[in-house]
């Protein structure tokens, strides 16, 4: 299991967060209204943005980068993969995300 971070547009959120939800994770959290503060193309940029918190098995993630690579609107999306402390997470929890 793993953990995903994600920003795009919120006009865009919540179609990016059902498609992957379709395409195999098991669950997209969307948290609106994040500002982001990075540097592109030389200049300092700030925009409003949906933070997408994606939760999936590892063995689906290839795929679910290939649907943000699809739909996305940036030219270079966040994926940032996060790792899980298996020992930590329920088992439960873990089972459902795997299923």
């Amino acid at each position: 299991m793993r953990v995903v971070l994600c920003t795009c547009p919120a006009a865009d959120a919540e179609k990016l967060a059902r498609a992957l939800v379709e395409h195999g994770a098991a669950c997209v959290n969307l948290l609106p209204g994040v500002t982001s503060v990075y540097r592109w193309e030389g200049e300092v940029q700030q925009d409003e943005e949906t933070l997408l918190v994606v939760k999936a098995a590892l063995e689906r993630l290839p795929a679910l980068r290939d649907v943000v690579d699809e739909l996305h609107p940036y030219e270079l999306p966040e994926w940032v993969v996060l790792g899980v402390d298996e020992g930590l997470t329920s088992a439960a929890y873990r089972a459902w995300v795997r299923g």
